[in-house]
């Protein structure tokens, strides 16, 4: 773990305030840039010569999507990771956190009949937790997905291919939210990596702030734990 991140100046009115620590290799995405940034990528753009402003263009309009995709979603934070893929390569990741409100239903009680179910569920990818925080349930899956990018030359159709998807939900006492971490990785072969991963983070949340007295220690991984784990993951 390198880093200490809260949401709650990010949170909106009446969501939940909460912490937790970004793995090693991870970039924090902005997902509210300035008005002020913008601009000065657009005037970038402009300047660009013809032959690339195009392609600077398309990759403009898709980063644009995603944001706002991710803010109606309800996304707190997006982060990109690459680590060593142990073969000479580079393995990519995307990590996303974000709440999703009950309704007016108690979040405990909602996360605890879902553990339950994954308990005797016959889904081998789905199983309930007991977190530091409270209690939660991962579920974890490979779906078959659409390439993002231009069809490749001479086809029509858009190139398919598999992704490793994993999800933890939690929550804890007087949380009016359920909070939501997923990882999301091409690299199907890793998926225990990755899994260790998203498991030490779910680990690490916390609802008391870590900079009052005596609450630093929420946020520690201990030893063994699959937080502290992260650490040697990738090397």
């Amino acid at each position: 773990m390198t880093e200490l991140t809260t949401e709650q100046e990010r949170v909106r009115e009446q969501e939940s305030a909460f912490w937790y620590l970004i793995p090693h290799g991870y970039l924090q995405l902005d997902l509210n840039p300035p008005v002020e940034q913008i601009e000065a990528l657009v005037r970038q753009l402009l300047g660009l010569p013809d032959e690339m402003r195009d392609r600077a263009e398309e990759v403009l309009r898709f980063y644009a999507g995603v944001v706002t995709s991710l803010n109606a979603n309800r996304v707190q934070a997006c982060l990109v990771g690459s680590h060593p893929d142990g073969a000479g390569g580079i393995a990519f990741s995307v990590l996303t956190v974000s709440t999703v409100p009950t309704s007016g239903s108690n979040a405990k009680l909602v996360i605890a009949n879902l553990a339950g179910t994954a308990a005797t569920s016959p889904d081998q990818g789905m199983r309930p937790l007991e977190l530091p925080c409270g209690p939660g349930f991962l579920v974890e899956k490979k779906l078959s997905v659409t390439v993002p990018g231009r069809p490749p030359e001479g086809h029509d159709a858009f190139s398919q291919g598999r992704v490793w998807q994993g999800t933890v939900a939690v929550t804890g006492a007087g949380t009016p939210d359920i909070i939501m971490i997923q990882m999301v990785t091409a690299s199907v072969e890793l998926a225990d990596d990755y899994r260790d991963i998203l498991l030490g983070v779910a680990h690490t949340v916390t609802f008391t702030d870590p900079s009052l007295p005596d609450a630093g220690s929420s946020v520690e991984p201990e030893r063994e734990s699959a937080a502290a784990s992260i650490r040697s993951d990738f090397g």
